[in-house]
């Protein structure tokens, strides 16, 4: 995906200096494009942790060059001591987003696999690149098949169609094409009109800011929409199909999605809209069964709720918009369950979301 029509991924390491790695400062969009570089596991966690990155995808992928970060400052006399103490550290950040185990995991283990290595290092930064792009290959096939959920309803209605999307599981959230604009990236190259309805996704306004940003530098048409607005939308006709993205994802369908997901869920089934969730197969848990019971929902800071952020004169500001005396809660996820959601878009195909449909396209698990 562009910017200002310049290709880029979400992060990358730096050219010419490899102990540097790059990401796109996600807290700056759209208001200012800035670079930020991490040099060592706790800038890894403070990027992760503080949103300079985030989305399920990139998160996993942040943390691994944060492996990979940590073995190039290894300057201990227990190795595996070493890596455990930095996997725990960044496993920390984000609760929630089981990509984050999932590539801290896989990373350690092949660097205590092959930790005797006089090339470790090296070993280890391929490993990650490989991470980095299986997970752009796993957006581009969540697109193509999820392309087909967009062409079906052209085909048969032959008008414009208006998808709802909440959060933001673009490119941006991911390493390219995203989870849930992929389908739509892919529908619009083809030259399929569509226009999506962009939820502002309080509170730190990741569609508004996020998602509407990414739409607009490839020119797909869009609306910025209150986040209650969703179900008047549909109650008039005004949506077609609802795409979002997933945090984490249970074996029996259930999906942990931006604080918010649920109630358009209950929207689009009210109405008999489609509701279906694009993720990688590195979103699924397969050790969970239960997503409300049993998926831990993170609580963040009562800042991100009680004031709000803008530009104004060129600079950034920030704005208190709520009583300083009043308390907040700021849930940053919730669960929407299976029989709510029409289906899962995976690398692997479409699929439904319960134990049978899952395991047809993942029966290894």
């Amino acid at each position: 995906m562009k910017i200002q029509d310049k290709h880029y991924h979400t992060i990358w390491v730096k050219e010419g200096d490899n102990r540097v790695v790059q990401v796109i400062d996600q807290r700056k969009i759209p208001f200012q494009f800035e670079i930020f570089d991490i040099e060592t596991v706790d800038e890894a966690c403070f990027a992760i942790s503080e949103m300079v990155v985030r989305g399920a995808p990139l998160i996993g992928v942040t943390a691994a060059f944060g492996m990979y970060l940590a073995v190039l400052n290894f300057d201990e006399t227990d190795l595996k001591t070493y890596i455990v103490r930095n996997a725990e550290k960044l496993k920390t950040t984000r609760p929630t987003a089981v990509n984050l185990d999932f590539a801290v995991d896989e990373i350690s283990n092949f660097i205590l696999k092959n930790k005797s290595s006089n090339i470790l290092s090296e070993l280890v930064l391929e490993k990650v690149e490989a991470l980095k792009m299986q997970e752009v290959i796993n957006s581009e096939k969540i697109g193509e098949y999820g392309l087909t959920l967009i062409e079906e309803i052209y085909a048969r209605t032959k008008q414009t169609v208006n998808i709802l999307t909440h959060c933001n599981a673009g490119w941006l959230a991911c390493i390219d094409w995203g989870t849930a604009t992929a389908p739509i990236y892919k529908a619009h190259l083809k030259g399929i009109p569509v226009h999506v309805w962009v939820d502002e996704t309080r509170p730190r306004n990741q569609g508004a800011r996020l998602t509407a940003f990414e739409l607009g530098e490839q020119g797909v048409p869009h609306t910025i929409i209150p986040d209650n607005t969703g179900g008047h939308l549909m109650q008039h006709e005004m949506v077609d199909l609802v795409i979002v993205g997933s945090d984490r994802t249970t074996a029996n369908g259930d999906v942990a999605n931006k604080i918010g997901t649920y109630l358009k869920a209950l929207a689009a089934a009210d109405n008999n809209i489609p509701f279906y969730v694009a993720l990688p197969s590195s979103t699924f848990d397969f050790t969970m069964s239960d997503g409300i019971r049993e998926i831990p929902i993170e609580q963040r800071n009562a800042a991100e709720v009680a004031e709000m952020e803008g530009i104004a004169n060129g600079k950034i500001q920030t704005v208190q918009i709520i009583p300083r005396k009043s308390p907040v809660a700021n849930y940053g996820f919730d669960v929407t369950p299976a029989r709510l959601v029409t289906g899962l878009i995976t690398e692997r195909g479409i699929c439904k979301a319960n134990k049978e449909g899952i395991l047809e396209l993942f029966p290894n698990n």
